[in-house]
């Protein structure tokens, strides 16, 4: 029998427009138990919608979760963290993480595009002060913070303002002596790279890496044919599951497209 994740009610207290592609919101969320793991992710549902996004957790200090949001043109959060969205109510889902060094890593190699930053910048406020720590950061000029990430990191900048190339750029890396850590997010046909490249290549043990796929690339982001929205408000005021709001979504989707 499946289990239904834990689900937190959440409060928007703050949100900081860090730079034009980067929102930071800080959430209120009572009885919020952060796993530890530092690069540990949760799910966002925003009002009017009852679809969830992922992103990591920046930071936590007591009931306060700091998220870092890269805004799009179109997106289902984008659209709504690009207004205010302070005092608004959400959805914050249990957090999960995989970041998990073994015992003998000497050494921590973090790459990753601008979805990864907040990622990275915990990994290292939490780890760089016992193990070397090297960044590689794809990111647009507009948006590379300073001090955003602990002191003490080797940190390179990459252009981050056409397509990834993240896994042309690994594959030229010089990696450290001896053992280590490597952890890479970012597009996910890139990670698909790099996840064979790592073992037949590196031939690293799957135990000393960690590769994810944040988010996946299109040709050209187009608005979605049917809004969400109005579907699901009128879903829960007929007392409607989520699974029956799902199937008044898709039916309304495939008008659009007969």
């Amino acid at each position: 029998m499946s289990t239904r994740a834990q689900q937190y009610d959440a409060d928007v207290v703050a949100r900081e427009q860090l730079t034009p592609h980067l929102v930071r919101l800080t959430l209120d969320v009572p009885g919020y138990v952060s796993t530890g793991i530092p690069d540990e992710w949760v799910g966002l549902v925003v009002p009017g919608q009852f679809q969830s996004r992922y992103y990591t957790v920046r930071s936590v200090d007591g009931t306060h979760l700091v998220l870092d949001v890269v805004v799009h043109e179109v997106g289902l959060v984008t659209e709504w963290a690009s207004g205010d969205p302070t005092g608004q109510r959400v959805v914050v889902t249990e957090p999960k993480g995989s970041f998990l060094p073994p015992t003998d890593a000497g050494w921590l190699l973090l790459v990753g595009d601008l979805t990864a930053l907040p990622a990275m910048a915990r990994i290292a406020a939490t780890h760089a002060a016992e193990l070397p720590t090297r960044i590689v950061a794809e990111v647009p000029a507009d948006s590379r913070l300073e001090g955003y990430f602990a002191d003490g990191v080797e940190l390179s900048w990459l252009p981050g303002d056409g397509p990834s190339r993240l896994a042309e750029v690994v594959t030229d890396l010089a990696f450290p002596e001896g053992p280590g850590y490597f952890w890479m997010a970012g597009e996910s046909a890139q990670m698909r790279a790099i996840r064979k490249h790592l073992m037949r290549d590196r031939k690293l043990p799957s135990t000393h890496y960690d590769v994810m796929g944040y988010w996946r690339s299109v040709a050209q982001r187009q608005p979605r044919a049917v809004d969400p929205g109005p579907i699901w408000r009128a879903g829960k005021a007929a007392g409607k599951s989520d699974e029956e709001i799902w199937a008044d979504y898709d039916a309304a989707q495939g008008a659009v497209h007969e």
